[in-house]
């Protein structure tokens, strides 16, 4: 079986080099600098590897010394500051308690030039992996929910069933987005242009009805709708609201506000194996072949699906297949910015843990390699608790066309399996749709290294043509929701 997914994926088209790789240059640059650079930064010598980097004039070299930067910023947290976070859960923790979960393999650190630094985003990950420290965390008291998802399923499958339907349970959104840039942002002067991108939703299937309300400056730009079912999409795949305004006085914060209006429905296909067709003939291999360096067909990969799949040869059970491997290998946790991981999908092979995207990618990949097309898709999760950004996965099998695939809400905890198996194939109805893949240029481009070069949810900003990272401003993302 190894030997036939092989052939299988030797097969299919290599990368296009229009295709966007959705990182940064310092990822998939081939010049011996920046790939030394790289080898250093896997032994821990970041002050080795930025010294190697003597260009300013190579883009590569630029974009590397600022993906060490902001490796440095995700791990700030010594013992001791570590120690005073864990805490406020668990008052009588130890340096050795500590210490012992480490060497387990159950706190996320970094050695950097001699130095342990622990992930900022602990102790989110201790309390996910180590048992010892989920026993000994001081429990909150629990408030009734106010929403319990399984219920929702329910009534999507419910309303599906009995009306004959696919779109059903349509909730219709109000948003209001907001970035604000801080006063006497670094390197802004009276006149400096401050460049501004906020996400907009797509028109999309089971999202329609998308209509701005108000903007914040007035003056903007919408970026045309993403059509057309790909690879090379007509309009926007990743969707903008863009604002740009000169600073009249840098000690003043700055805004940027858009408010708009959509609806979207769950998406509940009745899905049969023994219905599952192979792809026409003129499918011509898009969204099955590599797309270095976040979907590669490593031997490791191209192995694991092997056994995952086996002799199976429908494509829909193929699928299957791979999103239960996933639910069941592949954990969630707290997850670096994208933009500081060389491959989403090697990540999350090699470490059998990740976030939305990271997993969704292992999905994307493993199934484009056992020959089910697949492709990203990303914005904003909108359940009335819990909600955050969020990415998630399509994957092809006719006679349906494009299924969702959400393998980080997994296999769902209910006796029912059309609950259980809900987010193979299926979508709920709290749902914002801002990109169609991954890695596409924004409208207008933009000139700097983005902050997200992969996703785009939270906004992208620049100033005289310097982007600002994520630490430099702020966003706030609030909704109202109203059942139709």
């Amino acid at each position: 079986m190894t030997a036939m997914l092989t052939a299988t994926a030797a097969a299919q088209p290599t990368t296009k080099p229009t295709e966007p790789p959705g990182a940064s240059a310092a990822w998939t640059s081939d010049d011996p600098a920046v790939v030394r650079a790289r080898e250093l930064l896997t032994k821990g010598k970041f002050a080795e590897a930025e010294g190697s980097l003597a260009s300013d004039a190579d883009p590569a070299h630029v974009e590397m010394r600022e993906i060490i930067r902001r490796l440095r910023s995700e791990y700030t947290l010594t013992d001791e500051k570590l120690l005073a976070k864990l805490r406020k859960s668990i008052p009588d923790v130890t340096l050795a308690d500590l210490h012992r979960w480490r060497d387990a393999g159950q706190v996320q650190h970094r050695v950097i030039d001699g130095q342990l630094l622990y992930f900022n985003r602990e102790p989110s990950n201790i309390f996910r992996f180590c048992e010892e420290a989920k026993q000994r965390r001081v429990a909150k008291p629990e408030e009734p929910p106010t929403f319990v998802l399984t219920d929702h399923l329910r009534e999507v499958i419910a309303a599906a069933e009995s009306g004959g339907k696919i779109e059903v349970v349509p909730i219709r959104h109000r948003i209001t987005y907001t970035l604000t840039i801080p006063a006497n942002p670094k390197g802004a002067r009276r006149g400096s242009l401050v460049r501004v991108w906020l996400p907009y939703p797509q028109e999309y299937r089971q999202q329609r009805d998308v209509k701005l309300v108000s903007t914040s400056p007035t003056q903007h730009q919408i970026a045309p709708n993403c059509e057309g079912d790909g690879p090379h999409f007509d309009g926007a795949s990743q969707r903008t609201i863009y604002f740009e305004q000169s600073i009249d006085d840098p000690s003043k914060p700055m805004k940027f506000q858009a408010v708009y209006e959509y609806i979207s429905s769950a998406y509940y296909p009745r899905l049969d194996d023994a219905e599952a067709k192979p792809l026409p003939n003129d499918w011509h291999g898009a969204y099955l072949g590599e797309r270095a360096p976040h979907i590669t067909f490593t031997p490791e990969l191209k192995r694991t699906v092997a056994q995952i799949v086996g002799d199976e040869t429908n494509p829909l059970a193929r699928a299957r297949l791979i999103f239960h491997w996933v639910n069941d290998n592949v954990r969630y946790h707290a997850e670096e910015e994208y933009c500081v991981i060389p491959s989403f999908s090697g990540a999350a092979l090699a470490r059998k843990r990740g976030d939305c995207g990271v997993q969704s990618t292992l999905f994307i990949t493993m199934c484009r390699a056992a020959g089910v097309p697949a492709r990203w898709q990303s914005g904003w999760e909108t359940k009335p608790v819990d909600w955050n950004m969020h990415d998630w996965a399509e994957f092809y099998v006719e006679p349906w066309g494009w299924l969702p695939a959400d393998v980080s809400y997994g296999l769902q905890t209910s006796e029912d399996p059309k609950v259980r198996e809900f987010y193979f194939g299926h979508q709920d109805s709290y749902r914002m749709i801002v990109n169609r893949d991954y890695g596409s240029p924004l409208v207008p481009p933009k000139q700097s290294l983005r902050s997200e070069p992969a996703d785009f949810q939270r906004g992208e900003v620049e100033i005289d043509g310097r982007n600002l990272y994520f630490d430099e401003w702020d966003y706030e993302f609030e909704f109202e929701q109203t059942k139709l």
